[in-house]
């Protein structure tokens, strides 16, 4: 018999300020990712060496003895390159840089967080950039992923915390599809910013992570989209699953920071959105970029109808600035969508 179906659009997720600092963990998909299960690419060398980088980056974090050691001594005239305090994980989206950030995370001793780079800006906005120092400087390690700098705001406001954070001794590991020193380019004038730019990018070593989209080597074609009916008969048949309109959806999530993204879609067994069809402008396509993200943190699996989720982005816009950050999307979105597949032919 079907049941009743939940609407994401009627959830509305709130994040005490008390939470902030507790909830930056890895998500659910990256609880058991350890080194010992990334799995590198024999025709991509890099790999391998990325994991032995990280490897030992998280023992010289380890044997650091925690925060506060002197590292305004450390790092002054004459730092070694090697006693940077930032890893900077670089390359393509499907290549296991967040497994390799969230290795780094478990294989460290507390205190510690990981956050997505939106998360971490949602810390400062609200608890007060000194408050989220004074929170985090007792921390060993923060390891921020999909690091992106979007407005000429955040890229004062990432690097004056970051400074605040290494000088505290706090070490720092990020991910990104983005070199370090052209973090912003195609977005905003990076130019009128490169002393702030450049001043971040010398805090990180650089660790360059080739290869193909692991989600997709080998892979058939992405699931064609379902019938409405055919949907909205998943949906109700479905233990947890939600429901909504895509344009309905797409106009909740104008209303809720992206840091609740994650918040939204916790406990949810399979999401189903009905009309699928290209995003009507960049900002909308860019909280769907954070809103896959938090579904592939999650692997919840994805079913829709209407238009393709290859579709999502038109060519203009993956022609801009955003173009690696809407690739991932759709690459994780393709992964979901594969996914909920499978786990429909294991529930018939």
């Amino acid at each position: 018999m079907p049941m009743p179906t939940e609407q994401l659009t009627a959830r509305r997720p709130e994040i005490a300020p008390d939470e902030l600092i507790s909830s930056l963990v890895p998500p659910p998909r990256f609880d058991g990712v350890r080194f010992s299960t990334y799995v590198p690419n024999p025709d991509e060398p890099s790999q391998a060496e990325a994991v032995t980088a990280c490897s030992a980056f998280a023992e010289r974090v380890g044997g650091s003895g925690g925060a506060a050691k002197g590292w305004r001594a450390l790092f002054g005239r004459g730092r070694k390159q090697a006693d940077r305090p930032g890893l900077y994980l670089d390359g393509g989206f499907g290549v296991g840089k967040t497994h390799l950030l969230a290795s780094i995370w478990h294989a460290v001793p507390g205190p510690k967080a990981y956050g997505t780079f939106v998360e971490l800006t949602h810390v400062v906005g609200a608890l007060g950039f000194g408050e989220a120092v004074r929170r985090l400087s007792g921390h060993r390690l923060l390891a921020i992923d999909e690091f992106e700098l979007d407005d000429p705001g955040d890229t004062m406001l990432v690097n004056r915390l970051l400074r605040e954070l290494t000088d505290a001794g706090v070490f720092v590991a990020a991910t990104s599809n983005t070199l370090p020193d052209k973090l912003g380019e195609g977005r905003f004038a990076a130019e009128d910013f490169l002393r702030e730019i450049q001043s971040l990018a010398a805090k990180f070593d650089v660790v360059r992570v080739d290869g193909p989209d692991y989600r997709h080597r080998g892979l058939p074609e992405p699931p064609a989209p379902y019938g409405d009916d055919e949907l909205v008969a998943s949906a109700e048949n479905w233990p947890g699953a939600t429901l909504d309109d895509f344009d309905a959806l797409c106009d909740h999530l104008a209303t809720l920071h992206p840091s609740r993204y994650g918040r939204l879609v916790d406990g949810v067994a399979a999401v189903h959105l009905r009309g699928v069809r290209p995003a009507k402008d960049q900002a909308i396509a860019l909280r769907l970029v954070a809103f896959a993200d938090r579904l592939y943190d999650r692997a919840i699996p994805v079913l829709v109808s209407g238009g393709s989720l290859g579709e999502l982005f038109d060519e203009e816009m993956l022609a801009g600035g955003y173009r690696k950050k809407y690739l991932r999307a759709v690459s994780r979105l393709t992964a979901l969508a594969r996914d909920a597949v499978s786990a429909s032919g294991a529930r018939a």
